[in-house]
């Protein structure tokens, strides 16, 4: 590893703890920040503020000559090889990100662009909504030799430092390759492969896992609500639920697709929404859930709609791949709006043939679509022949893939949403 020189922009507790991580990793990291009291502490090498373990690393780094700190941007990018935005982004009072530090030192680094020969990597660490390196970043830095890099960090106050040196997720977005490799590289020694992605994905990781993290805990409490409403142990619960590695804490289902259905998920979030009712109790995600579903239902119906495709072939009919379950299937929901839309349809899938369905699966189906016999073709290439666009419903076989593909339809693959 080469080390770089990085000017650190924002010396609050994602900005001290990183700039002070990558010195000991031997970068040469001059910090910048308009508090002259954080300033002044890293220079004395001094922690500006108490996380654990930082002090340490911050008195080591500074009297090795590795950090050192300073209020002015001109003199941090003089030599700098990387400007490292680590600057806050709060709420504003209507929700929306405020984003006056980041167009600040956005405006700092402009100024001393003119009189830069070497290159610039502009990388931003801070928590940015998608698309504001494009949008409010590259039109300030525009005509000059810097390239865009999103850098999202993942530091837990209390645990920083550990979660720097020992990273669970290390993300690197952009479409310069070089400045995304470049930027990558500053973590080398720290082990684990970083991700490199596309830009606005690298900025939207951090709010999927955000996000993700506040709906474990969410979920966590709804049901420990539950569970103690009931007198059932909670913990119990939860840590025999965290002990499925293989569906429960795994990649399993995190993955964008159709809506789910399927004769167990709807019946038993109704069953817990009623039963919460008769509790009185306000479970607000899990009963949340099935309107989510909904609407992504909607979205999927929508998306088709736009296809204004005069013939549409539906691939999979079942609530999922793998199976001839239609209950709750829903696929055969969008095929009821079609139908009664008025739009030609015809449908596949692999293990439905109505002779061979019976009991509550022939009931659901047809008390939903009473004609479905005259729509279920026999073959793949039958929907294909007929259709002149295809929607898929579910992740299809080898072989019926490379057929979708031969048949060169417009496609619309809602498994893959």
């Amino acid at each position: 590893m080469t080390p770089s020189r990085i000017a650190v922009f924002g010396l609050g507790y994602v900005g001290s703890v990183t700039a002070a991580c990558l010195a000991s990793l031997g970068h040469r990291i001059t910090g910048v920040d308009r508090d002259e009291y954080k300033v002044s502490q890293l220079s004395a090498g001094k922690a500006p503020f108490y996380e654990a373990g930082l002090e340490d690393i911050v008195k080591s780094t500074a009297a090795g000559g590795l950090l050192s700190a300073t209020t002015s941007a001109e003199e941090a990018l003089a030599d700098a090889d990387i400007a490292l935005v680590c600057v806050g982004t709060p709420s504003e009072r209507n929700g929306n990100l405020g984003l006056d530090q980041v167009r600040r030192v956005v405006e700092q680094v402009a100024a001393t662009l003119p009189k830069r020969s070497e290159p610039l990597i502009f990388a931003m660490r801070s928590t940015v909504f998608p698309g504001t390196l494009e949008e409010v970043v590259q039109p300030v830095l525009a005509g000059h030799n810097v390239a865009l890099v999103s850098n999202p960090e993942f530091l837990r106050e209390g645990s920083a430092v550990k979660d720097f040196m020992e990273p669970s997720l290390i993300v690197v977005g952009g479409s310069d390759r070089e400045a995304v490799k470049r930027v990558a590289g500053i973590y080398d020694g720290l082990g684990g492969e970083p991700c490199l992605v596309s830009l606005r994905s690298a900025e939207m990781i951090k709010y999927a896992c955000n996000a993700f993290h506040a709906v474990k805990i969410s979920f966590a409490n709804e049901i420990g609500a539950l569970c103690h409403t009931l007198g059932i142990p909670a913990q119990e619960v939860m840590t025999t639920l965290c002990s499925d590695v293989r569906l429960n804490i795994s990649p399993a289902y995190l993955k964008p697709g159709f809506a789910f259905g399927g004769s167990c998920l709807p019946k038993d979030l109704r069953a817990l929404e009623h039963r919460a009712a008769r509790l009185d109790l306000r479970l607000p995600l899990l009963m949340n859930t099935l309107e989510s579903n909904q609407r992504h239902l909607e979205r999927a119906i929508q998306a088709v709609m736009d296809l204004n495709a005069p013939r549409i072939g539906v691939i999979g009919l079942a609530f999922k791949e793998n199976t001839d379950d239609l209950r709750e299937s829903t696929a055969v929901n969008l095929l009821e709006y079609l139908i009664g839309k008025g739009k030609q349809v015809r449908v596949w899938d692999p293990y439905i043939r109505l002779k061979n369905i019976y009991g509550s699966n022939r009931d659901f189906v047809l008390g939903v679509i009473p004609h479905i016999g005259a729509l279920l073709m026999d073959e793949a290439e039958d929907v294909l022949g007929w259709a002149s666009h295809v929607v898929v419903t579910q992740a299809p076989s080898t072989d019926v893939a490379q057929q979708i593909v031969a048949s060169k339809l417009p496609v619309l693959e809602l498994w893959r949403a």
